[in-house]
């Protein structure tokens, strides 16, 4: 398995986010959200707040590229207006869109 190799970028002033769509060291948006899709290692998927289980010790998705990658996931694209200045105002966002849209 090969993986993608992040190029930075500047988004509107914003710091640096990789290609890949992970600030180094964020993973907010692999934390905040709720996945109802099964996946490897998480069959009944993923509970909101709560870490994903492919997340590895750098806070890189281990599914990235890969077809057993949730639909959700792989159609995720960053955005100024959710990964705000910092990962904690990005995990705050998240949560908050994630409340706000649970049924």
């Amino acid at each position: 398995m090969s993986a993608a190799v992040p190029v930075n970028i500047e988004l509107q002033g914003l710091p640096a986010l990789a290609v890949s769509g992970c600030r180094d060291g964020c993973a907010a948006c692999c934390i905040a959200p709720s996945i109802s899709t099964a996946m490897p290692k998480m069959p009944h998927g993923k509970p909101a707040g709560v870490p994903c289980a492919h997340l590895d010790q750098q806070l890189r998705c281990e599914l990235f590229g890969l077809p057993q990658r949730p639909a959700v996931c792989r159609q995720l694209r960053p955005q100024p207006s959710m990964c705000l200045g910092n990962r904690d105002e990005a995990l705050a966002e998240l949560s908050r869109l994630e409340a706000a849209t649970a049924p």
